[in-house]
Order: structure tokens, then sequence, then C-alpha cells
């Protein structure tokens, strides 16, 4: 190797930039294309790197010391690439208006978009820590440039899979050439692990790099989902793949970071003509979306598509096709509400409101809920299989959860307001196999789910009393034996006494519950016979890591 290169490894150690800054600085020009070869003895793992000139470290350099001196980055590969940037003024004598400059100045929200509750709100983050926002090698004024490319114009391999690494969308390219699929996808997205999917294609089988394409998927997919329950994923592939599957995932690095991730891989059989392809990952609240891209390929139309999030997840929505699903719905109302509406001023209601939301949003991403639409002021959450914990169980730890924080706001609210109002969520839950889409207009996506589970879950939401959890028996049926012992819950009866007892780990049908020929339950008539519980407590289980910083 040439005296005069360096590795983009000794690179990113000599200067500290993250693999994204780096990948940002050769898009804008900063720095030169790397030279990828072979790697040479003593490079790492990899058998193809890419090599930079020594110059690059001083311009790197350069850069840091332009954005020490609060020059916006807009600005830097112009000075950067003049004959002497060592006397460029400071970002108080630089004029950066749109006229100035040239260029459009970044959007302030440099979060995802979409109605979902764990959607990042505004701020302007610096490009050097944009945390999975941007893909690497698209700054932050690309945003802003007229996109030259959708994701349903995407001619080459593309899909999406979800938090259970079931592939929710993909595109013929996909299904051809590495999914080895015919497109004619079923009603039931449980048939679709993409790591399932992977093993068994017939057009990846030949590839040179084909256990290199799984475990680029395993390590993504190693930090939720355990060593156990790849044995699911393997009951119907023969010994040889198994252990091929285990054998990677034991070899694979997990990937803790949620920014975009890159590899680049052969796809051609071994002895024929190498066919590279740059591979990402990005990271959104409903999944991971993969492209390849062939290496001849222009990637500045994708990776400009890429920095735009909320195009790219509203695209994939927009396409991804109904599927029939498990699933547990959450439904909760504040009781009350029509009173305490009349008795609070229009702009203290809806701080209430919003104040209720904004309490709950933590619990609801911390355990992985969909939101859904529901009239009125109440909520409505969907809870989908996860590879690490309950999703059942995710339900009913959010629903305690939710019950114990509307205690503190109801205090709140009454040492604010000097009332004698107890703030209470009455809340419904019920589980099922339901068909799940999602509804589009040019600015909004709104998800749903067809079936009898909202339905009930929305009546014992009504049926609930006091800020009490109801739940079906099939919901409890549900979870396994040991996540049942952590659940405190039962009937409670009259005792001869007139008194009120709990009898624990008992059901009973709406109908024995209620009076049914008294005008006020009318309504409850459509779940007379569902039996139900009321969910009194819930110990704290081993859950798997919170999803509070997705």
């Amino acid at each position: 190797m040439k005296e005069d290169m360096l590795t983009s490894k000794n690179l990113l150690r000599s200067t500290g930039i993250s693999r994204a800054t780096l990948n940002n600085y050769i898009s804008l020009g900063i720095l030169p294309r790397p030279q990828v070869r072979k790697a040479a003895p003593g490079d790492g793992g990899a058998r193809r790197i890419g090599y930079f000139p020594h110059g690059a470290v001083d311009t790197v350099n350069r850069v840091n010391d332009l954005k020490r001196r609060k020059v916006s980055m807009a600005l830097i590969p112009d000075l950067i690439n003049t004959p002497d940037s060592s006397t460029a003024p400071d970002s108080s004598s630089l004029q950066t208006s749109p006229s100035a400059s040239g260029i459009t100045p970044p959007s302030p929200d440099g979060g995802q978009g979409g109605n979902n509750p764990g959607s990042n709100g505004g701020g302007q983050r610096d490009d050097d820590n944009n945390g999975g926002s941007r893909p690497p090698g698209a700054s932050a004024f690309d945003t802003d440039r007229p996109l030259r490319l959708t994701v349903g114009e995407l001619d080459y391999p593309a899909y999406l899979i979800n938090s259970n690494f079931e592939v929710e969308w993909s595109n013929s390219a996909a299904d051809q050439s590495i999914l080895g699929h015919d497109g004619a996808y079923g009603e039931d997205i449980t048939a679709y692990n993409i790591l399932h999917m992977l093993l068994n294609s017939n057009t990846l089988t030949q590839a040179e790099d084909r256990e290199e394409v799984i475990r680029f998927h395993l390590s993504i997919a190693k930090k939720r989902m355990s060593r156990m329950s790849l044995s699911r994923i393997g009951m119907h592939l023969d010994g040889a793949d198994m252990e091929a599957l285990i054998r990677l995932y034991d070899n694979a690095e997990t990937v803790e970071s949620r920014e975009m991730q890159h590899t680049e891989l052969n796809l051609a059989p071994p002895g024929e003509p190498e066919r590279w392809h740059n591979v990402y990952a990005s990271f959104f609240r409903e999944g991971v979306f993969f492209v390849f891209l062939p290496s001849t390929s222009d990637g500045d139309s994708l990776l400009t598509l890429l920095s735009r999030r909320d195009v790219v997840i509203r695209d994939l929505l927009k396409n991804r096709r109904p599927c029939l699903t498990p699933l547990a719905v959450l439904v909760a109302d504040l009781q009350g509400s029509m009173k305490i509406c009349a008795e609070l001023p229009p702009e203290e209601y809806f701080e209430l409101i919003n104040d209720i939301w904004g309490a709950m949003a933590p619990k609801l991403r911390k355990f992985y809920a969909t939101h859904g639409k529901h009239v009125g002021d109440g909520m409505l959450y969907y809870f989908f299989p996860q590879p690490d914990c309950s999703y059942v169980l995710n339900a009913v730890e959010c629903a305690q959860e939710m019950k114990e924080t509307m205690r503190d706001i109801s205090r709140k609210w009454r040492k604010r307001k000097n009332w004698l109002n107890d703030l209470k969520l009455n809340i419904g839950l019920q589980e099922g196999e339901e068909w799940f889409g999602s509804y589009q207009t040019p600015t909004h996506i709104e998800f749903t789910v067809l079936g009898d589970s909202i339905n009930q879950a929305a009546r014992l939401s009504d049926f609930a009393t006091g800020g009490t959890v109801w739940a079906t028996k099939s919901m409890i049926g549900k979870l396994d034996v040991e996540d049942r012992e952590l659940v405190t819950y039962g009937i409670r009866r009259v005792d001869t006494n007139g008194g009120e007892i709990l009898i624990p780990e008992t059901y009973s049908r709406i109908s024995n519950l209620i009076d049914l020929d008294n005008p006020r339950f009318h309504k409850f008539n459509d779940i007379a016979v569902l039996t139900v519980t009321e969910i009194l407590d819930v110990e704290n289980g081993d859950m798997a890591e919170s999803n509070l910083d997705d």
C-alpha cells in the first residue's frame, strides 16, 4: 500500500469523527471519495476498505476549527476548497441568508415525522450528532433540495421489516434478487420473517457474501433478539441452516446505535464478475428499512431521499400491505370528561388533556405501543408482537403505569384548582388477531385495525369506573404462566354482610356484573357474554430494555 494513504479506520481514529460524519464530508466534497481496495494484512476483518490521502486528517482538523468558530456547515465546503480557509471570518461576520449563500437553510425540525408517540420533536441538531436522522453522506441542507427519487421509484432491492423482523414491504427487485420470493404475499405476516426468508432464498444461496448478508441483519436484530428466540425462526430449517444461523448470530457484533448502518457486500457467485452493493439500514419507529445500492450506481439521489425520514416513512406506510397480525388493544377514557370540560375554561381543559397525553407518552414508548385513532379525548393504542418481550404483558404493564401516572396528574390539578374532582382514566384491554393497515392523506398517516378487538376494548373502557383496568379472560390467558403470576386480578363480590371482597384469579360475564335491564346499561348488551376480570396490580417483570430513547 502506498505510504501516502491511510485507511478509513485510521482516519476515524486520528480525527475522532464518526463514520456518519466521514460519509457526510465525502458527500459535501470536503473529502475525496476513498479508493476502495482489498484490505491489506493487519487492516482488520474487512475484505475491502477505503483509503484516503494523509492530507485528509488536516482537512478534518480545518473543518473542526471552522465549526468551533460557529461557521455554518452550509458554508464550510466552499471555505475548505479555497486556497486558505484559515483566515475565514467568524460566523458573526458571515451572511448566511439564502440570498447570500445561495443555499436554502436547513429546517429547524431535525426529528422524525409522522404521528407516532415516539416521534422526535424539533430542535436543530449538530451535523456530527444526527442521532440517525440523516444517513451517512447526507448534509443538513440536503433535506430542502427537490427530491429526485421516491421509495416507489427505487429500482434496486429495498424492503422494510418491523420490530419483530417480519417483512412488511418489499419491492420487486428485493423479491427477485434478495428474498427469493414471487411477490405474492399472504395475509399472515408471521410467515415472512426476514432471517427465515434469507436462509431459504434460492437467489441468495449462491452469493459469495450470503452469510455476510445474514450476519448484517443479525447484528441489527441481536440487541432485541435472544439466542433462544432463534429456535422459533429455525423451526422449518434443516439442521445445517440452523447451525449456520446460530454460528452467525454468535459471531455478529451487536449494533447499539440507531444511526444508519452501512456495509459493502458482493452478491455475485464465486468465480463470477463481482457485483458489489452498498447496503444501508435506516431505523424508524415502524421498523428498519434496507436498501441494496449497486456500487456502480450514483448514491446521491438515494442519500438525499433517506435524509428525508418523514418522506421515506410516509412512502413506506403508503405502500405497505395490510396484514393479519396478533395484537393487544388498549383503550383509555377520562372519566367525567364532559363534566370537567364544562367546569374548566377551554384553554385549561386543553392544557389538562395535553398534560395527560404528555405524561403517558413515555409509558407508551417504553412498551412499544402504536397510536390509533380514538374519537374524543380518549386514547387508543395497539401492542404488536416483539422479539424480546410479551406484547400482551406490555399492554397490561402499560395500563398499570398509566393508572399510577394518572394519580400524580390528579394530585397536581387538585392542588392547582382546589377542586374535589379526582381525575380517573378508565382502561379496557382486549387481544385478538386482526387486520392492521393505515390510511393516508398527503400530509397525514393514521394507523387502524379492523376487527372486534377494538370495539370490545372500547366497551370495556366504557364499562370501567373509578380509574379501573378491565381485561378479557382471553387476554389474561395469552400470558405465559410466569407472566400471569406477576398480575393481581379478580372480581369484587358482595359478601353476606354487604361488604365488598375480592375473589382473586376469577372472571365474570358482563351480564353477571350489571343489570342489563337497566336502560343505563343497554349499551353493553353486545358484550353481555364477554368474560372479563379487573386488573388490580402488576409486579415489575423482566421486560426488555426500555424503548424511551427510540
